[in-house]
């Protein structure tokens, strides 16, 4: 085994943990022998993660916590400490879009809902910012931690249909460099913060608009696998060790960075 790129031991705090993204980068992190702090809002599906990585054999425990509350994520960060003694790893899993901030292929910005854009807005870029200062002050003191954020495709270039959600992965990316600047520079080297942004991956929440009801490819699929060298989705999976790699010390001198996971899609210009 190659201990540059282990994790063992190494606790983990994965905002969105109930969801399926969240889901995907614990049962991974298990599997490597970190220790999972599953953190979701909703009570039911963080009982079911957290009984699903117990019996994997794994360390893990649930606390609900709403990302978009600071007060309640520093309460939630010093029972971790009083658990476990420090946090070594967040990963900024809680967003995705919503159903009311996607606009319909016959709609105009103009007939968007400004409460849709403000929740898709606030829960994209904020619930990634308010985590990172309530866990990464605990980083700050330690002196040591990774933070990873989740950006997307969506904040590369214009994608059609979801205003609010490509400007709140695009100001993922802006805060990441920035948070990792002020870490770096006001509490140590051993701080790092970095992203990845996903390619194109088939989730409940885009299969909608990506896989029609017959299981067929719908205009939209067509143009982003067109759009693709490798021309496939990625596999959910296909993340897991791009993360592990970033909160490893094999990328002790990696911070700042967004990392494409995306099957080419981000350098091809479609010509």
């Amino acid at each position: 085994m190659n201990e540059q790129f282990s994790i063992q031991g190494k606790v983990a705090v994965i905002t969105g943990a109930g969801g399926v993204l969240g889901g995907n980068i614990a049962r991974s992190f298990i599997e490597q022998g970190a220790k999972v702090v599953a953190i979701d809002i909703r009570q039911e599906q963080l009982d079911k993660r957290v009984e699903e990585l117990k019996a994997m054999g794994g360390e893990a425990i649930g606390l609900i916590g709403n990302v978009l509350d600071v007060e309640n994520l520093q309460k939630v960060a010093d029972m971790i400490v009083e658990k476990w003694g420090r946090i070594d790893i967040l990963i900024n899993v809680a967003g995705g879009n919503l159903p009311g901030a996607t606009l319909t292929p016959e709609q105009t910005v103009f007939d968007m809902k400004v409460e849709d854009w403000k929740k898709v807005t606030d829960l994209n870029l904020n619930g990634t910012v308010y985590p990172s200062l309530a866990f990464g002050k605990v980083m700050a003191r330690q002196k040591k931690g990774a933070i990873i954020n989740i950006s997307s495709m969506a904040a590369y270039s214009a994608i059609t249909r979801v205003p609010g959600y490509s400007v709140a992965k695009t100001g993922i990316i802006s805060f990441t460099q920035w948070m990792a600047m002020e870490m770096a520079m006001k509490f140590g080297e051993g701080i790092r913060v970095n992203a990845i942004a996903p390619g194109f991956f088939i989730g409940d929440q885009n299969r909608a608009v990506l896989i029609n009801p017959d299981g067929s490819l719908t205009e939209r699929s067509k143009k982003v696998l067109a759009k693709t060298p490798m021309g496939r989705f990625g596999d959910i999976t296909e993340l897991n060790g791009a993360v592990q790699f970033l909160c490893s010390d094999a990328a002790s001198f990696i911070t700042g960075v967004v990392l494409p996971i995306d099957g080419g899609f981000s350098s091809f210009s479609g010509v």
